[in-house]
């Protein structure tokens, strides 16, 4: 399973990650995932964005 951004391969899951990705997809935020995955993950506004009081509906 490849994972693409703007129709580029950004990541290749197979075995057990592709698996557990297409089951996490459904109970997490998808962008936030992939960005773990992909390792561009939490540089630090993500982390404040996410308690921020706009966000907390989500």
């Amino acid at each position: 399973m490849e994972v693409l951004h703007h129709g580029r391969p950004a990541a290749v899951l197979r075995g057990a990650a592709a698996a557990r990705f297409l089951v996490d997809v459904e109970n997490e935020d998808p962008q936030e995932l992939m960005a773990r995955i992909t390792g561009n993950y939490k540089h630090g506004n993500e982390r404040t964005a996410k308690k921020h009081p706009r966000n907390l509906r989500r």
